[in-house]
């Protein structure tokens, strides 16, 4: 359902509205389709020029859709525009339209956002057309609104997401969908087995990392494709740390193989029910290997036959060794044994897997950073010295490395995103 003519229709791209921390997404985004294919248009959002984009395998996106005009001005301006564009688009509209309007970046209120909707109502309804109006309690709707209410999923159920950049230039885009935050619960709290005591790394983080590690040059590859079928996805995610299994679980949901390792033989046993039922759930294909191992030690079988041409393509992904949660700022001389254990054993555990990876082997790990009560990170020492442990990090050009960092408000411990090649 494309808008009417009166509005300026930009080159087919896209638009996504990126998550509570936007440099993260951004990575995501720029780490799949590549610097020259995405861009900031505004602080919460991201243009995207790629034919391949698929908003559900995105982890650090709450909304997408896909752009159907470009305008400039405010939200009066726009508002006139899309209430005629649309009247006339869908005049002649067969059955019921479900529709919501969010807006983003402009100096407006929930009450001014709801008022084009219901004029746009009314106009329609003069012309046999009914609209159901969803509620704005504030200018965009939230993404359970949006998830819950299936806007974006079919003809029937629309979301315009109205975006203003800081140079008032605005994207009007068609919904494609809102972040399945169902599923995300599921695979977060409905799992036969979690663990608090080992840290609950979030389904969408581990998602990014995923996707951070695989990267444009993956999926341009020959031996990689974006279609989910064991058939011809032949990469193997490999969590040397995969503790009750969340990456492997998003990587098997991407349709990649997956090979997980962990000290504990209860988080082997964790992880193993848990893919267990994830394989159930979904109907997956693909192939899951969990052992037990220590990352510091262990030999990993897939990687032992790296020097052949029919070697396993591997990606690494995994959430480290992040030391003991803290709920306040610990002291200097704590954070410093905390500090120097960390380091020591992710030190170790890349040494370790470097002599097996083959050069140019993609990782994505997360690493912990401690906050303080100024809002200051105190980072791993071995990032200053990756060279020296045969890793190259790879530099983004939309995001900083240190704005890499997964945390909330009242979280010490960071989660710190290492992406790196085997030199």
């Amino acid at each position: 359902m494309a808008i009417a003519h009166e509005l300026r229709y930009t080159d087919p791209m896209y638009i996504a509205i990126l998550g509570r921390q936007p440099a993260l997404g951004m990575a995501e985004l720029e780490s799949l389709y590549g610097s020259e294919h995405t861009r900031w248009f505004s602080d919460e959002s991201a243009l995207v020029d790629d034919s391949r984009f698929d908003f559900e395998r995105l982890g650090g996106s709450q909304k997408a859709g896909r752009v159907v005009a470009e305008l400039h001005g405010d939200w009066r301006q726009a508002s006139m525009q899309i209430v005629k564009a649309y009247t006339d688009a869908w005049s002649s509209h067969q059955g019921k339209i479900t529709l919501g309007i969010s807006a983003y970046g402009f100096r407006t209120t929930a009450r001014d956002v709801q008022k084009t909707g219901i004029v746009l109502k009314q106009k329609l309804k003069t012309h046999g057309v009914s609209v159901r109006l969803i509620p704005n309690a504030e200018p965009a709707l939230n993404t359970a609104a949006s998830h819950h209410n299936k806007l974006g999923l079919s003809d029937n159920h629309v979301e315009l997401l109205v975006v203003r950049a800081g140079n008032g230039t605005i994207i009007v885009a068609e919904s494609l969908g809102a972040q399945n935050i169902t599923a995300l619960a599921a695979r977060d709290q409905a799992r036969p087995k979690t663990d608090a005591f080992v840290g609950m790394l979030p389904p969408k983080l581990a998602r990014m990392m995923v996707n951070l590690a695989v990267g444009d040059d993956i999926l341009e590859s020959n031996s990689y494709d974006l279609v989910k079928s064991s058939a011809t996805q032949n990469l193997t995610v490999l969590d040397p740390f995969c503790g009750t299994g969340v990456v492997l679980q998003e990587a098997a949901l991407l349709g990649y193989n997956t090979y997980g390792t962990d000290l504990s033989e209860k988080m082997v046993d964790y992880s193993r029910q848990n893919l267990n039922w994830l394989v159930e759930k979904y109907g997956l294909s693909v192939d899951i290997t969990i052992e037990q191992g220590d990352a510091m030690t262990h030999t990993w079988p897939l990687l032992s036959a790296q020097n052949s041409e029919f070697r396993t393509p591997v990606a690494v992904v995994a959430e480290t060794y992040l030391g003991q949660p803290f709920s306040a700022p610990p002291s200097s001389a704590k954070l410093t044994e905390v500090r120097g254990n960390c380091n020591h054993i992710i030190s170790e555990f890349l040494k370790n897997i470097g002599s097996q990876l083959a050069p140019g082997a993609p990782l994505c790990i997360a690493v912990p950073a401690w906050r303080d009560s100024a809002g200051q990170f105190t980072h791993l020492p071995f990032i200053h010295a990756l060279d020296k442990l045969g890793y190259a990090q790879v530099a983004l050009t939309h995001v900083k490395a240190s704005q890499l960092l997964y945390y909330r408000e009242n979280q010490i411990v960071a989660r710190e995103l290492l992406i790196l090649k085997k030199s």
